[in-house]
């Protein structure tokens, strides 16, 4: 028989940046620490090439960085915080009302990475507030696994021992055995 929990189990939250503008990520990171609290990790600054995508909105020569906060979130704040993070990008437009910045949470906890978007699309459910979400690296095997829809920078090398990191940290502050 399954038993139903009283509240689901914390997680990371984490946030992706995508500019050109590498100034706004530390503007960001201080108005995001403000909202969610310290930092306990972030990545280095990578050169994002992996599609065009944002060619057309924000230019060439984009870099990525993540940020990863401390405290632990109940894992049905994210639609939440997506929509604050949507309102920042908003914040952040160019002369052709498009982004400088997108800015993308997400969460992790011991088994899997997930992202949230406003798009909706086969792989993705709903989880409130206009939003969805998906599992988009499965942890298994002391590695990270990708699923058909994985963006591309999150199938890299760097990017698995990255979420390794953070999932190190996780499981710490959840009180769970390394």
């Amino acid at each position: 028989m399954s038993k139903v929990r009283s509240a689901p189990l914390p997680v990371k939250l984490f946030i992706g940046m995508i500019s050109r503008e590498v100034s706004l990520f530390e503007r960001l990171k201080d108005e995001l620490q403000k909202l969610y609290g310290p930092l306990d990790m972030q990545s280095p600054v990578w050169d994002w090439a992996h599609t065009d995508y944002y060619l057309n909105e924000m230019g060439e020569g984009l870099k990525r960085q993540f940020i990863f906060f401390k405290e632990l979130i109940d894992p049905g704040a994210v639609s939440a915080i997506k929509l604050k993070t949507i309102e920042l990008e908003n914040q952040h437009l160019n002369e052709n009302k498009g982004r400088w910045i997108n800015i993308d949470p997400g969460y992790l906890d011991s088994a899997r990475v997930v992202l949230v978007s406003a798009k909706d699309f086969s792989h993705r459910v709903y989880i409130g507030n206009s939003i969805y979400a998906e599992a988009t690296l499965v942890y298994s095997g002391n590695n990270y696994q990708t699923m058909p829809y994985t963006y591309p920078d999150f199938m890299t090398d760097k990017c698995f021992e990255l979420f390794k990191k953070a999932r190190a940290l996780y499981k710490e502050a959840a009180g769970q055995r390394p």
